[in-house]
């Protein structure tokens, strides 16, 4: 009996270290002036690769944010986390949307993840869904906006998110989609990059898929509505005339079951791309956790 107990205890403390200890003891503050040269979710895929026997070659180009279009700043946050400059790592309306949308589906379904989240998972965790993993992305969470100012956090994850097999940064995504620097960017082509981001192994920025169509377009509306978009680029203007109010559920898929739901994205005044301000806020939806 009494060995039984000190076996109880040892697993206790094991499964704490791991649940809790992990996520603190990792390196959060070199950060502010390394960058990583290979992310969790990077060496998750290049375990796939060959596990599958695919012959895949990481494309990554690390750039400064200062490097990138403010037109695909603007469309990312747009798209993924409008309230960026607002919370302290947390969507809580998200959540808690994403919680209620689960619990009536029966399933984890839907997440309503943060960019900063989205960063710390992608840093240092697996793509799983499980419980352990959620609460030591939450702890990570906390620990990257403690340390790292917003700038950075952004920098970092568009540096890393992943645009498509073997795709990371928007750099190489830029380069391999539009054949030019994420520098020189549209605002279309910057709509059509953030599109793609719930599921860029299922989703293409240069195809026809009705849901990148939809979701490109309003992101490019809205965007245009917030006075982002210059007058020179008026074919595509002409193209979303037609588009006046956002549709209750823009994101809506042919399957909803293989479709990730992101925030609802509602128009709203917007400074100039080039200053470095707080985004407006919107009203957000639950996001449906992404696919490894």
């Amino acid at each position: 009996m009494k060995t039984l107990k000190i076996i109880f205890f040892i697993f206790v403390a094991v499964f704490l270290f791991y649940l809790i200890g992990y996520p603190l003891l990792l390196d959060v503050s070199s950060l502010k002036t390394q960058n990583p040269k290979l992310t969790a979710m990077m060496k998750y895929r290049m375990k796939q690769w060959e596990k599958e026997g695919k012959k895949v070659q990481k494309k990554q180009i690390w750039i400064p944010l200062n490097s990138i279009s403010p037109y695909l700043i603007k469309a990312v946050l747009i798209a993924e986390d409008d309230k960026f400059y607002k919370h302290e790592g947390f969507d809580f309306d998200g959540i808690k949307k994403a919680l209620e949308k689960n619990l009536k589906e029966g399933k984890l379904k839907y997440g309503g993840s943060t960019i900063s989240q989205q960063l710390a998972k992608n840093l240092y965790l697996s793509p799983s869904k499980n419980p352990i993993r959620k609460i030591q992305e939450a702890i990570l969470t906390i620990r990257l906006e403690n340390t790292l100012s917003k700038k950075r956090i952004l920098e970092l994850y568009l540096n890393v998110a992943e645009w498509g097999e073997g795709i990371f940064g928007v750099e190489a995504a830029a380069r391999h989609y539009y054949g030019k620097s994420a520098k020189y960017l549209t605002p279309w082509e910057a709509a059509r990059l953030a599109a793609v981001l719930p599921n860029p192994l299922k989703y293409n920025p240069l195809g026809h898929q009705p849901y990148v169509e939809k979701r490109s377009r309003l992101i490019y509306f809205i965007m245009k509505k917030r006075g982002i978009i210059k007058e020179e680029y008026q074919e595509v203007e002409k193209e979303t005339e037609d588009i006046t109010e956002p549709e209750p559920t823009p994101n809506q898929p042919e399957k909803p079951e293989d479709t990730p739901s992101r925030p609802t994205l509602t128009p709203e005044p917007e400074q100039s791309p080039s200053k470095e301000t707080p985004q407006k806020d919107f009203n957000t939806e639950e996001k449906k956790v992404e696919n490894p």
